[in-house]
């Protein structure tokens, strides 16, 4: 079944009006027809809409509403994905499995050994393209969210923005003690939000480690095979998805 994200003031009682880019979507890409079916929800809530298409115009879809249901496919804690600026186009790959594994948010950010340097119009660009991937990668996998990316910070600010979490991991190469890790991680338990720093190419200074240390951030280790950047969000991520995930 296709899955559509729509904004609040198009639900209405009994009807839901597509509006956008999603309609040549739906009309010329996928050639629906009125009486198929699909999945409607906001992005900003667990809610679930389970629709028709009623008719097709000129500049809508206006589909009929059959039943609502709150949704499980949300993980029951917010994850938040510190992602150290990577070279090339990785940050998408990123982006895309990020969403697909439940993160909530990502925070795209700048630190010491960033290869990439963004000026703020580059930033911004940049950004507007990761939040479209986003939002393309919670069609596919059917989040009933839209996981935000966040303006480009400095690690500064990242652990500044990550201040009020209840739990902050930072995978270290030089971390030891794996059974101190499968710890760590086996005591987060659901509804805590859960804060990921990792590095870019060449990994955190260990300056930056120690002041994340000091901001009450735990190193964890992710075996004795180095990592890369594109790689360890997603391990963390995987191993937190495996123990939060509703049974």
């Amino acid at each position: 079944m296709y899955h559509f994200f729509v904004s609040p003031y198009q639900i209405g009682e009994k009807e839901i009006r597509i509006e956008g880019s999603d309609v040549n979507h739906i009309k010329n890409v996928l050639r629906m027809r009125p009486g198929e079916m699909l999945r409607l929800c906001t992005g900003l809530d667990n809610m679930d809409y389970r629709c028709e298409i009623a008719r097709i115009e000129e500049e809508a879809v206006v589909a009929r509403i059959l039943w609502v249901e709150e949704s499980g496919v949300e993980l029951p804690s917010r994850l938040y994905l510190f992602q150290g600026l990577p070279k090339s186009d990785k940050m998408e790959l990123i982006i895309q499995k990020a969403v697909e594994l439940g993160v909530y948010e990502i925070i795209p950010m700048a630190t010491a050994r960033s290869v990439v340097k963004l000026d703020s119009k580059k930033a911004e660009a940049k950004v507007k393209r990761w939040n479209a991937i986003s939002e393309s990668a919670a069609k596919q996998s059917k989040r009933m969210l839209i996981p935000k990316v966040g303006p480009v910070m400095n690690f500064g600010e990242a652990m500044e923005y990550a201040g009020n979490l209840d739990v902050k991991l930072i995978p270290y190469e030089l971390a030891e003690d794996m059974e101190k890790t499968r710890k760590i991680l086996k005591h987060i338990t659901p509804g805590q939000s859960v804060g990921i720093f990792i590095g870019p190419e060449g990994g955190f200074e260990e300056q930056e480690v120690e002041a994340a240390l000091r901001s009450g951030a735990q190193s964890i280790t992710l075996g004795r095979r180095i990592l890369r950047t594109e790689t360890a969000g997603m391990t963390v991520l995987s191993a937190l998805m495996l123990l939060l995930e509703r049974r």
